[in-house]
């Protein structure tokens, strides 16, 4: 029997593939079968995985983009296509927190900036990817990781609520927009998960601790990002074929508070 989950000949491209959910989900996504594009910021991390799969050498490429920049961003999709002759999925995952600063404290360039990656970074890539499964005309798979604090208030500073709420709406616009194509936009929606994107060391520890009877739901507190990258790729896979313009919460409870 044909196993939906499988990601067997797809091409995939994930940001944010250096550490945390994007390693998890890079590592998951060559295991099931794709080729995978791994991009982050630091291009150490990424260039390092060949050597640390080698069983999966020939199906990844690492490549070193800065989302926040449309130029480098539209390179990678273009880098996707030109190595591996085509692009089947898009996973939108890298991204920054805020430091938990409430709105009235928040600065301009944290805005700016918060915004720059989590939101514009996304739109680039989805605008170029999608303008490219139309041009192939064979529909294509967007997945953008968004949060919680997408769904709710108090699960993160203004900066990066607003912006996540931003991603959610990108999801569900280009989902409908897109549906007709054969275009799957859709969201993962984590609450705390140990990675590298922490709270910040100048974190507002007001606003943490005004969130911990929320988190102490969590089931087993923080979520690995294997777990996270399971539901990463279920979203991709054909399993999830009439999931369109949804948000997966994954959350260990958190959002029942």
């Amino acid at each position: 029997m044909h196993n939906n989950t499988s990601l067997d000949g797809k091409v995939a491209i994930i940001t944010g593939a250096g550490s945390g959910i994007g390693k998890a989900s890079a590592h998951l996504f060559l295991s099931r079968g794709a080729k995978v594009v791994a991009a982050d910021l630091k291009p150490e991390s990424v260039e390092a995985l060949s050597n640390e799969w080698p069983e999966f050498a020939e199906n990844i490429r690492p490549f070193s983009v800065n989302v926040a920049n449309k130029e480098q961003v539209e390179a990678m999709i273009d880098f996707a296509v030109e190595e591996f002759g085509k692009l089947d999925i898009l996973f939108n995952n890298a991204g920054i927190m805020d430091g938990m600063v409430p709105l009235g404290k928040v600065d301009d360039s944290a805005w700016s900036l918060a915004f720059d990656v989590n939101v514009n970074g996304v739109m680039y890539a989805m605008r170029k990817a999608i303008n490219y499964f139309l041009e192939r005309g064979e529909g294509g798979v967007v997945v953008n990781t968004a949060s919680v604090g997408g769904l709710n208030g108090g699960r993160a500073g203004a900066a990066y609520t607003a912006s996540k709420h931003a991603v959610i709406g990108m999801t569900k616009a280009a989902a409908f927009e897109y549906a007709p194509q054969g275009i799957r936009c859709v969201a993962l929606a984590p609450g705390g998960v140990v990675t590298n994107i922490g709270i910040g060391a100048n974190a507002d520890m007001d606003m943490y601790e005004q969130m911990k009877p929320g988190l102490a739901l969590m089931r087993g507190g923080a979520a690995q990002p294997e777990q996270l990258a399971e539901a990463a790729a279920f979203l991709a896979s054909d399993a999830a074929s009439f999931v369109n313009g949804s948000v997966l919460t994954a959350d260990g409870g958190w959002t029942s508070y």
